[in-house]
């Protein structure tokens, strides 16, 4: 694997994404890669949260710094003050499947949660992480809750 070429991990701001920021984190770091943190706007994100307080439709601009709060909020979850070093983040516009897909084309690993926060509690695996081990072009890890994290001998 080259050094040079990103990680990249999507957050949703679920604890499955903040679970995976924080592993992609470890994993970035133990590769010297750079680390890509991306959200995605989809169409869903428009009509179900774009109404403000004040009962005007939320600009794109306005959702995409919503966005950006949900990742500064994840990334403090997962890392406290101490971000990792070649970190980027970005807003993408589209569906978050085909964006991440998309995104894996030049990366040496995806990480995804392995639900996100939409979808049914039931579910074993969302339909993101799946679209994304069926079609990413790089390897794809899917992260669970409490992956990571140390166990503690019984």
């Amino acid at each position: 694997m080259n050094a040079d070429q990103r990680i990249v991990v999507g957050v949703d701001g679920s604890e499955f994404s903040t679970t995976a920021l924080r592993l992609a984190g470890r994993m970035a770091a133990s590769l010297d890669a750079p680390l890509e943190v991306v959200t995605c706007l989809g169409t869903s994100d428009f009509f179900l949260a774009s109404h403000l307080p004040d009962e005007r439709t939320a600009t794109t601009t306005e959702l995409e710094e919503r966005a950006k709060g949900l990742v500064d909020q994840a990334l403090e979850r997962a890392f406290g003050g101490a971000l990792p070093e070649r970190l980027t983040r970005s807003v993408k516009f589209g569906q978050p499947a085909k964006v991440l897909v998309n995104e894996s084309r030049d990366a040496q690993l995806l990480v995804v949660g392995r639900r996100g926060r939409g979808g049914f509690l039931a579910q074993v695996m969302g339909s993101v992480s799946g679209a994304c081990a069926a079609h990413a072009q790089c390897p794809v890890l899917i992260v669970g809750p409490g992956a990571g994290e140390p166990r503690t001998a019984e």
